[in-house]
């Protein structure tokens, strides 16, 4: 007999796998699109629910301005600092991702893994 995981389980398994393909990140986290987190992996004691929202108006915001300037579906998107960067990632139409990277990153293989994982979430959810 099979066990069936759980959606929880599951996106925590999703964000598990990311972190073990990609052990140089800072941080991974999934949010609702309402700013709510559902999973989350912050290496450093980040406040999850803080990221949640920023990340759910990050995405929303970029998605006004793909929407104004005609550029399609918002994919991604970046915001960047001395010290790292964080990735915002469309999961759906429910979810976000959010990556948080070290500076000098290889951004082709974060692209990569990070929109494959922001494809489960929205299977997931």
């Amino acid at each position: 007999m099979t066990a069936t995981l759980s959606k929880q389980d599951r996106l925590n398994a999703t964000l598990t796998n990311l972190r073990s393909a990609m052990p140089e990140l800072r941080g991974a986290l999934v949010a609702t699109v309402d700013g709510l987190p559902i999973a989350q992996t912050m290496s450093d004691g980040t406040d999850a629910n803080r990221v949640a929202a920023m990340a759910a108006t990050a995405l929303g915001l970029g998605k006004r301005i793909n929407d104004t300037l005609g550029s399609g579906t918002l994919t991604d998107m970046s915001v960047s600092g001395a010290q790292g960067q964080v990735y915002i990632y469309a999961a759906g139409n429910k979810g976000v991702l959010a990556v948080v990277a070290p500076t000098g990153m290889n951004l082709g293989l974060l692209h990569m893994e990070a929109r494959d994982t922001a494809e489960g979430v929205a299977n997931i959810l």
